[in-house]
């Protein structure tokens, strides 16, 4: 695939409950574009409670924004950076042709510093072999493999979400296992030039709106969700694969957690996910990008008025 070499987005950033949708839709309103998910889980078809799409917000004014890589894949396949960064490119040069600048919305850290920075991939085939040599080991066997891997290549085990079941454990030692025996190649992957906004909260409004809003999600049919996925079939273990809502509500369903200890240990483990997911941004500040943070107490009318600021004082300038 040919790259483009003179592309830039706007990037919206920030812990789950945030309000990030809401703040990407009305600036990419405001400026007559559309956006580009970068959350790892709402590819996924039929999964909306679960992942957080509120579908809904992308409606202002009586108008729907467009946006894209959402619900393009069927649950149970495995979605991951590599193809994220193949089909980013692909939606982004489409965009480009049409003259539009995407406004790129989501929480999952990695996919967006993937792209801001250029990260370079190769596709990691399965093996086999590898695979069934580590068939049986109990997840926290599978976990010091893994440290000990990443301690070899020099790198720490930072994404916690890799070691949440034996199934993300084997996919990450085979990564690991893969890149120290044949080491990334160079390739054309350009870093894109971004305006990146963030959406601060205090600790106590973040859980706040956490726990209000899955509370809502599971009088919304959450658990329906869950059930009419394993219902087409879908193994539990594919569902758990994808953590957090998918993990804890499978879990209940097959009858290894009771309603209330499902509830209390996925409240408890989206909490985590957002402390997670802020010391990845700031980790990106660390690694030379710049973010632009604004308090997300603030009016919508504001946050897109100094969104918009933002934007227009770079006009001029690289971003």
């Amino acid at each position: 695939m040919d790259y483009p070499k003179e592309l830039d987005i706007i990037s919206i950033v920030g812990p789950t409950a945030s309000g990030k949708t809401s703040l990407a839709v009305a600036l990419a309103y405001e400026l007559g574009t559309e956006i580009i998910s970068a959350d790892s889980r709402q590819v996924y078809r039929r999964m909306d409670l679960g992942t957080g799409k509120d579908l809904a917000d992308y409606k202002i004014n009586g108008t729907t924004v467009p946006y894209h890589l959402i619900d393009t894949e069927e649950p149970g396949t495995k979605y991951n950076l590599y193809r994220y960064q193949q089909d980013f490119f692909e939606t982004l040069g489409a965009m480009r042709s049409r003259g539009l600048r995407p406004v790129v919305c989501g929480g999952t850290g990695l996919y967006l510093e993937s792209i801001v920075r250029g990260y370079n991939l190769s596709h990691v085939p399965q093996n086999p072999a590898l695979r069934q040599s580590l068939e049986g080991l109990s997840l926290d066997e599978l976990t010091a493999r893994l440290a000990a891997l990443k301690a070899q290549a020099g790198t720490a085990l930072h994404n916690h979400t890799d070691v949440d079941s034996c199934k993300r454990a084997i996919r990450a030692i085979e990564i690991e296992d893969y890149n120290l025996r044949r080491p990334v190649g160079e390739r054309e992957f350009p870093a894109l030039p971004a305006l990146n906004i963030g959406l601060t909260l205090p600790r106590e409004e973040r859980r706040a709106r956490i726990s209000a809003r899955l509370r809502s999600r599971l009088e919304a049919g959450m658990l329906d969700e869950v059930r009419a996925l394993l219902a087409e079939g879908i193994a539990p273990d594919d569902l758990i694969y994808y953590g957090l809502e998918y993990k804890f509500l499978t879990l209940h369903l097959i009858g290894r957690l009771t309603y209330e200890e499902m509830v209390a240990q996925l409240e408890t483990a989206i909490h985590q996910f957002a402390k997670r997911q802020m010391t990845w941004f700031r980790g990106m500040e660390r690694r030379g990008c710049t973010i632009h943070w604004i308090d997300a107490l603030r009016p919508m009318e504001e946050k897109v008025a100094t969104a918009l600021e933002l934007f227009r004082s770079t006009q001029s300038s690289t971003l």
